[in-house]
This record gives C-alpha cells, sequence and structure tokens, in this order.
C-alpha cells in the first residue's frame, strides 16, 4: 500500500492568473506570510526551491505549496509529499491536479480549503496594496482542532 492521498482538481478561471509570473512581488509576499514556504524544495530540472519557482510557475502549484505548509503548520509531518499535475485534453483548459499525501485526511482536505483565500489574497493584494492578510493562526487552529 502506497502513501495516503488526496487531490482536488483546481481550475483557475481568471486566464491571467494561470501563472504567478502576472503577480509583481508575490514570491516576497508569500515568504512574508508564511516564511516556512523558505523550507520547501521542488521536484524540477534545476533543483530549485519552492520561492524560486514561484518567480514563475502554475497558480495551483502555489496552493499546493500553501496547503502542504498549513498542514505543517498544524503538526503534519513536513516529509509528506505534494504535487500539481494537469491533462488540458482530459479535464479541460485550466484544470490542475493538486494532490497531497496526508497524516490526516481532514487535515488535508481542510488545508486545501484553507490554502484558497490565501492564495486569492497573495494573488490579489501585491497589486492593490490589501492591508488585511489572512489570518493564518486562526487557519492552523481550525486545522489542529480536525485532527483526528
Amino acid at each position: 500500500m502506497g502513501p495516503r492521498r488526496v487531490e482536488a482538481r483546481v481550475r483557475v478561471v481568471d486566464p491571467r492568473f494561470l501563472r504567478t509570473t502576472s503577480v509583481p512581488g508575490l514570491a516576497q509576499a508569500a515568504d512574508s506570510l508564511l516564511p516556512g514556504l523558505k523550507r520547501h524544495t521542488c521536484e524540477n530540472d534545476d533543483g530549485r526551491s519552492f520561492l524560486r519557482e514561484l518567480a514563475d510557475t502554475e497558480t495551483p502549484h502555489l496552493l499546493e505549496h500553501v496547503a502542504a505548509e498549513l498542514m505543517a503548520l498544524s503538526g503534519s509531518p513536513r516529509s509528506l509529499k505534494a504535487s500539481t499535475s494537469w491533462d488540458f485534453a482530459a479535464d479541460g483548459q485550466g484544470v490542475f491536479r493538486v494532490s497531497l499525501e496526508y497524516d490526516d485526511d481532514l487535515v488535508a482536505v481542510g488545508a486545501l480549503k484553507e490554502a484558497q483565500p490565501v492564495v486569492e489574497w497573495l494573488l490579489s493584494s501585491v497589486d492593490s496594496g490589501a492591508v488585511l492578510s489572512p489570518d493564518i493562526d486562526a487557519a492552523v487552529a481550525r486545522l489542529r482542532a480536525a485532527r483526528g
């Protein structure tokens, strides 16, 4: 039996936000909000860190890492793997598959749910100068409460 995983299909509705390059300063904002993202690595050709990868990657890849970081902050092992993939021919244009290994299925599903407004804020706040950032401590508390 392999690792336990949850997979979510994520549709990027606004094509302007398909890639992180559309939002200047996104990596810095993500790092400020979730400093643990510095520890994330990606399996890519260059062996880049996630924050470096964040300069030009798919937006659901950001969702993957935010969810994984929220899981880690709520007590999940940092060794759990996550991935983002796509098959536009099968799923439709702009639809991605975000997969998370988990130690607690409710925490994994909750982390994906909690990550969505964080990513939306990151995509909109950098340009708009929005002051109120998502309450990461409250999100982590909700995920800890969900732990079985």
